[in-house]
């Protein structure tokens, strides 16, 4: 089942798609020769058909312009102005040329002469549209990088909680099971900055060893900091396994206080 964010990446995406779209329908409208030839020599014998599945600029720009507006007062509110601003007509404007040319414009049908030379017209739209799609793309990565924020603030607070609780049992002296809870930690956030860098580890199950392999394979960490890792995964299976000497509440302390500094500073 969906989620709401999955939701809202899946509506941004279409949107950007159908802005992608609406920009080759305004190009094709307003340089034909140019966009027919370009798409003959990119398509071939599907170029008629590919133009003929375009939506018409006019009459669909509209509901992807409320779209659009939208969701930038959600993610980029700062930008909602200067998207508007290439659509809306200029208040103050005192004459009909290619600088004050807006969208609004286009979709009236507009154009501006001078004698028999032509002032402003339809193609003046072109670059307005370009740049409003090009803002709702910045959004889209914008998006993404909230997401990946919220994540991470999110993981951090989890993992704060685990390790208070590892303190806990410390304090009761439950040195292994603190130290096996804290190994959990580490695992879960190498794990996931190897998620973050788009690093693969081949292992089925990986342990901490494999991924802190991984991580300094792929110059994520380097050698000083692929040893201090490597300490601490040696304490955590010292808690993990029964049948090792029990570690000793310094041990534990130590893995603790390593387990909070990876999690700030390996990333």
């Amino acid at each position: 089942m969906a989620t709401n964010l999955e939701r809202f990446r899946e509506d941004l995406a279409k949107l950007i798609r159908n802005g992608q779209r609406l920009r080759l329908s305004i190009k094709l409208s307003c340089f034909p020769d140019k966009y027919k030839t370009d798409f003959k020599e990119r398509y071939g014998d599907k170029a008629d058909e590919i133009i003929a599945e375009l939506p018409d600029f006019r009459a669909e720009y509209q509901r992807w312009y409320s779209e659009a507006l939208t969701l930038l007062e959600q993610l980029l509110p700062s930008r909602v102005a200067d998207f508007a601003r290439h659509y809306e007509t200029p208040k103050n404007r005192k004459s009909l040329t290619n600088e004050t040319y807006r969208i609004e414009d286009y979709l009236q049908g507009l154009s501006a002469t001078r004698g028999l030379d032509k002032v402003a017209g339809p193609d003046a739209a072109v670059p307005h549209f370009e740049q409003q799609l090009a803002i709702v793309e910045a959004a889209e990565a914008r998006f993404e990088s909230s997401l990946f924020e919220i994540r991470q603030l999110v993981q951090a607070d989890l993992f704060d909680s685990d390790l208070a609780a590892a303190d806990e049992l410390v304090e009761h002296k439950f040195a292994r099971a603190a130290g096996a809870l804290a190994g959990v930690v580490l695992e879960k956030h190498l794990s996931q900055t190897c998620s973050d860098h788009k690093i693969k580890v081949n292992e089925r199950k990986p342990t901490i060893s494999d991924v802190n392999d991984s991580l300094k394979a792929a110059g994520v960490i380097d050698i000083p900091q692929w040893r201090f890792v490597q300490h601490l995964a040696d304490i955590r299976n010292k808690c993990d396994h029964a049948r090792t000497p029990e570690p000793t509440v310094e041990e534990v302390g130590d893995l603790l206080a390593g387990v909070r500094k990876a999690t700030k500073t390996l990333h």
